[in-house]
């Protein structure tokens, strides 16, 4: 599966300690990332992890643009939380393109271990079937 993180700046460690415990189930997987918190989990995971731009110079963007062309099976966003902060306008498509193409997206923690669990149990297989760069789709073109 095509995975993409995402982690606001707050919110950094939280997800490279959530990447540390479930690297297990992780390193199965093609990990996208924007491009400091890649850096981020990577130093501290070892995993492998393509970097995209940063995600205030587009990095978000891309990952919607992926989403939008179901290249991205998974998303875990974990965002600010502080009362104060509004979403930006890229927050804002990345979820409803989320929406729109049914891809699973995690904010939070709690919804973080759920899909990653259901991940490894094979509870998203169903994603392999609608991502055309998945090796169930091009295993069956050949």
């Amino acid at each position: 599966m095509y995975i993409a993180l995402i982690a606001e700046d707050n919110k950094k460690e939280l997800m490279a300690q959530f990447c540390i415990a479930y690297c297990p189930i992780l390193c199965k997987h093609h990990i996208y990332a924007t491009h400091i918190t890649g850096k981020y989990i990577s130093d501290a995971t070892g995993l492998e992890i393509e970097t995209l731009l940063a995600g205030s110079a587009g990095g978000t963007e891309q990952i919607a643009s992926m989403v939008s062309y179901d290249e991205i099976d998974l998303v875990f966003y974990f965002r600010n939380t502080a009362s104060d902060s509004m979403p930006s306008e890229a927050e804002i498509n990345l979820l409803r393109l989320c929406d729109v193409y049914n891809v699973p997206v995690a904010t939070n923690i709690a919804t973080a271990e759920v899909l990653v669990t259901a991940l490894e149990s094979g509870s998203l297989n169903w994603r392999e079937i609608i991502n055309p760069k998945s090796d169930y789709n091009t295993k069956r073109s050949k």
